[in-house]
């Protein structure tokens, strides 16, 4: 009898060492006196409470003798009991085995319970209506990491989040002599993103190819292999913020100003002039590699920048419709001198900008190496006149001003340019050249009228210091333009700027139509017309009057 005791005694235990190691393994316990296994219900069938909580199954063994165990929380109400008497009149083991159910409060107070019971707890976190899908999964002892929703492909962030354009543009010069100008294709990609909330990039770059140099042997052998195609590093920078401090370290754009159709305090743009200021200003503008540091707090920011090497503007080769060199009928050229493009001859300037009662106001200082050309003659004054364009350090300060009237928007942009030559028409002028400092301003309205109607009035003006009197242009130049944009019909809407000299017959007329037939679709239809004398700001351009079209996708 005795020896049929000890083997169910020892049966027992070893069932309970069975089902209690798992549970043990999962806690991480050690050594423990007891066990408690809890569970979530598996249906809202026990859920009967008002507050809609979910009931917990718990089930609990004891292994220890009566006179060491001490309840520290009501136990719940045994369901059988089992006693099992050791040999030698030892103390008698209980083995109570508990059923009990309750809500998830009880189950919280017993959590916060547990920091002053000697009681080790094994808790399986299945949620309502969860069904296990193994043994060892239900009870915890399933080691294998849990996998995480399957990521992205790498292939496809790779190729999405892009945004851009591309534009396909078709122009025919019908001046004399007429011909096929233009039938360029342009493609810009553009992607940013973040490392982190202080640490953010961007990466962009353009594809240009132009299919009428191909297609035509109007232009020389030079002009066509300059403006076949292109490939165009735009904007690829990094941007860290830190306070009130922002950098941006790399390919950037760096705008001070903006005026309708020309440019007078965007001092720092590189711009690609070979087709003169007819492409929209975000095409023409070419980023600079620099280093820029901006302090912004309340109304105040103040600008820090830094070109190493600088941009310098694109002009295309002799022989181009737009090249700008001086005197083009009865001149020969050389080639560009880019010699200057060097860490001795850095770019750095100032700006700071104030917000005063609704004025935003700002000025600036610049030193760089011109970015425009300067057409050195480097011909005798007997010989053929032969030109280098060339380019020189320059210093600016300048000055912005805005204004928000409500319908009425009031811009103002001035600049003093020191160190800036001009062509002058005197043979025995050094390098057909005089050093002359100029004041350029601008003031311009634009006024938001009923219909969807834009006008905008703009007026300038170029002074010349030490004014030479064989300059081309007079001491005081004047001029002014006219913007007007209205909605026709729909997604029909037309446009037509005129830039005139106050001084001459010398303007630029450029009227446009545009239709945005899809929500991502454009089509224009315009042209562009030069008046006055060949050395006029436009006049020098009036054979190559064109009509063009554009269609343009944007993603």
């Amino acid at each position: 009898m005795e020896r049929r005791r000890k083997f169910e005694y020892s049966a027992f235990v070893g069932a309970l060492i069975v089902v209690a190691s798992p549970l043990l393994s999962f806690a991480g316990s050690e050594t423990s006196h007891s066990g408690t296994l809890v569970a979530y219900a598996p249906s809202n069938s026990l859920s009967d409470n008002e507050e809609g909580e979910p009931l917990f199954l718990s089930l609990s063994l004891s292994m220890t003798p009566p006179s060491l165990r001490q309840t520290a929380l009501s136990p719940a109400p045994p369901v059988k009991d089992m006693d099992i008497t050791a040999a030698d009149g030892a103390e008698t083991l209980s083995l109570p085995l508990s059923l009990s159910i309750s809500s998830s409060l009880v189950l919280a107070a017993k959590d916060m319970a547990k920091d002053t019971v000697d009681t080790d707890t094994v808790a399986i976190g299945k949620k309502p209506g969860d069904e296990p899908v193994s043994r060892e999964s239900l009870f915890g002892d399933d080691e294998q990491p849990r996998k995480e929703a399957s990521s992205e492909p790498a292939w496809k962030k790779l190729v999405t989040g892009w945004r851009g354009f591309s534009q396909l543009e078709i122009a025919d010069n019908y001046s004399s002599p007429e011909h096929f100008s233009k039938a360029k294709l342009r493609t810009e990609l553009s992607r940013t993103g973040q490392f982190n909330e202080h640490i953010k990039w961007k990466v962009s770059g353009r594809f240009d190819y132009d299919a009428a140099y191909d297609l035509s042997g109007f232009y020389p052998s030079a002009v066509r292999q300059d403006q076949r195609y292109d490939f165009f590093i735009r904007e690829n920078y990094l941007d860290i913020s830190a306070g009130n401090f922002d950098f941006r370290l790399g390919r950037q754009h760096v705008i001070w100003g903006e005026m309708v159709g020309l440019f007078f305090a965007d001092v720092v743009s590189a711009k690609d002039m070979r087709e003169f200021i007819l492409p929209s200003f975000d095409i023409m503008r070419i980023p600079q590699w620099a280093m820029r540091a901006e302090y912004s707090r309340n109304d105040t920011h103040v600008e820090v920048l830094w070109i190493p090497v600088p941009t310098i503007d694109e002009i295309g080769k002799p022989g181009a419709d737009f090249y700008p060199g001086p005197l083009r009928a009865n001149a020969s050229f050389l080639g560009e001198d880019r010699s200057g493009r060097n860490v001795g001859n850095s770019n750095y300037g100032l700006r700071v900008s104030q917000l005063v009662k609704g004025w935003d106001i700002s000025g600036f200082y610049y030193h760089s190496l011109d970015a425009a050309s300067t057409f050195y003659r480097v011909s005798g004054p007997t010989e053929p006149l032969v030109f280098q364009p060339r380019h020189d350090d320059i210093d600016q300060v300048g000055a912005t001003v805005s204004k928000d009237f409500g319908s009425v928007v009031l811009k103002g942009e001035l600049v003093y340019t020191d160190g800036r030559k001009f062509n002058v028409s005197r043979p025995t002028a050094m390098n057909g050249l005089v050093r002359q400092d100029t004041l350029d301003y601008a003031v311009g309205l634009d006024f938001n009228l009923p219909a969807d109607t834009r006008l905008n009035l703009q007026f300038f003006q170029r002074v010349f210091f030490a004014y030479d009197r064989d300059n081309f242009s007079d001491r005081v130049e004047n001029g002014a333009s006219i913007l007007l944009n209205a909605k026709l019909w729909r997604k029909l809407e037309g446009q037509a700027l005129l830039i005139h000299s106050l001084n001459r017959s010398d303007w630029m007329f450029r009227p446009r139509l545009t239709w945005q037939f899809e929500r991502n679709w454009r089509w224009a239809l315009g042209a562009d017309v030069f008046g006055g004398g060949p050395t006029g700001l436009f006049g020098r351009f009036q054979n190559n009057d064109r009509v063009y079209t554009e269609l343009r996708y944007s993603f």
